[in-house]
């Protein structure tokens, strides 16, 4: 809160050495620091069967895959052996050996702090869509918050929980009205925001965006294949960033 929403495309920001953020497509990112790298909702309908050879320390998951439905308990699941064992995910083969948070609690792996913070996919507590974790990491000094398939505004617990932030990666053309998603950037009051994209309409999708940029005030936006950051690199005002998908295709 406070902060004017920009669209800021500056080379230090995108090539100077830090926190390297890519997105892989719906609500897929992957966060690489000096201390570890972070997937997060690295879903096999997103990353493929084998990942492609996506790759990271921790793997997390904020929701249960829409499009490929839990499955706890079933043959598939044991024999797989990397179910994880709250929400029944079969993770990509190449993340079978990374770390596995999907529940809300207080994390220390690899050196990296993860905090996951219980909310929904609706404006229910969860009873249309079910629930939804966000996670926060710690790295390189800065604080990453990964909002995952969040379906309503954050309360003041919520905030919270989840802390001062420097990126946000905020979900769109999902449950979350472009206002909406706004006015969760506003009071998570974070210095640059990534908007996942969710959908396999790309219409629909660039309709969303657009939606959502206007309502953060940004105009002529670019968009760049990862974006690289440091705790002395991070603008000041709230700077929306549009990354291309390397997941897909």
């Amino acid at each position: 809160m406070g902060r004017r929403p920009s669209f800021f495309f500056s080379s230090s920001l995108w090539h100077h050495p830090g926190m390297e953020i890519t997105w892989l497509g719906d609500t897929c990112i992957r966060l690489k620091g000096r201390e570890g790298v972070v997937a997060a909702d690295a879903f096999r309908s997103v990353a493929g069967p084998t990942g492609r050879g996506l790759t990271a320390d921790i793997c997390t998951y904020s929701h249960a895959d829409t499009a490929e439905p839990p499955r706890p308990g079933t043959r598939a699941a044991r024999n797989a052996g990397s179910a994880t064992s709250g929400l029944g995910i079969i993770r990509p083969t190449s993340l079978e050996p990374a770390f596995t948070l999907d529940a809300p609690g207080e994390y220390e792996v690899h050196e990296v702090l993860v905090a996951g913070v219980r909310t929904y996919r609706d404006d229910a507590k969860g009873s249309e869509r079910g629930p939804n974790t966000c996670f926060v990491f710690e790295l390189d000094g800065l604080h990453a918050v990964h909002l995952g398939d969040l379906g309503h505004a954050l309360n003041e617990e919520m905030l919270a929980e989840i802390g001062p932030v420097h990126v946000a990666c905020v979900p769109i053309g999902s449950a979350l009205t472009a206002a909406r998603a706004a006015e969760v950037v506003a009071s998570l009051d974070a210095n640059l925001v990534v908007p996942m994209l969710i959908g396999d309409d790309p219409e629909a999708a660039a309709k969303a965006l657009e939606r959502f940029l206007k309502e953060m005030s940004v105009t002529d936006p670019q968009a760049a294949q990862r974006l690289s950051v440091t705790i002395s690199t991070v603008p000041q005002e709230t700077t929306v960033v549009v990354l291309e998908s390397r997941g897909k295709g």
